[in-house]
């Protein structure tokens, strides 16, 4: 083999491994190892070709699931195991300053600053960028609802009304509370109020 074909099948594997999602080899083989099982050994268990088993640890194919669960059981790998990096990494959201959807509820703003995740209802939040004209407040909280919420206050002067109890909140302050009383949130100060507030789990009442 040339050394031009030889570079042309390497970056046909590179090619091919870019397109495989999971990789499961090094754990496979470090368990077989530690075992002290041969390929040859394991792939007569599995069923499976010596070739294959060679191939999935050197992550140069992505097996079957039939094939993965065969390789787990003669191995005796729990399958978290082999998914537990995949099941806790998770996509990270960057919503831009300059990009934030807004959504109104009168003329009062809100800036959204963390979308919720649909795959996790009940751990899901939604966060957003406050915006409250002087003499205006919130309506979305005034018959409660299930959850919980958190704000700060960083422009400003608020009035949090929550069941028959006013607290005055004023630049810095924070707030948590169970969402299930009545609240609202009232501008009492003279200029725009500023507050990043944070509702779990996410209700998504407040339209785009």
């Amino acid at each position: 083999m040339t050394p031009s074909q030889n570079q042309n099948n390497e970056e046909k594997q590179d090619q091919q491994n870019k397109k495989i999602p999971y990789h499961f080899g090094e754990k496979l083989r470090s368990v077989r190892e530690h075992k002290g099982y041969t390929l040859k050994v394991v792939a007569q268990k599995a069923g499976v070709s010596e070739s294959l088993v060679s191939q999935i640890e050197r992550n140069h194919v992505s097996p079957a699931i039939d094939t993965l669960l065969a390789l787990a059981d003669v191995l005796d790998i729990n399958l978290e195991f082999l998914f537990e990096e995949y099941r806790k990494e998770r996509p990270v959201t960057v919503i831009r300053s300059e990009e934030r959807p807004s959504m109104f509820e009168d003329d009062i703003i809100y800036e959204e600053l963390a979308r919720p995740a649909d795959s996790a209802k009940e751990s899901s939040f939604e966060s957003y960028m406050l915006k409250i004209p002087a003499g205006s407040h919130t309506h979305r909280g005034s018959y409660g609802h299930i959850g919980r919420e958190f704000g700060i206050i960083l422009k400003g002067k608020a009035r949090l009304t929550y069941g028959t109890r006013e607290y005055l909140l004023n630049e810095g302050d924070s707030v948590s509370y169970s969402s299930a009383a009545p609240h609202l949130v009232e501008n009492v100060g003279d200029t725009e109020l500023t507050a990043i507030w944070v509702v779990s789990p996410a209700q998504r009442f407040i339209e785009k």
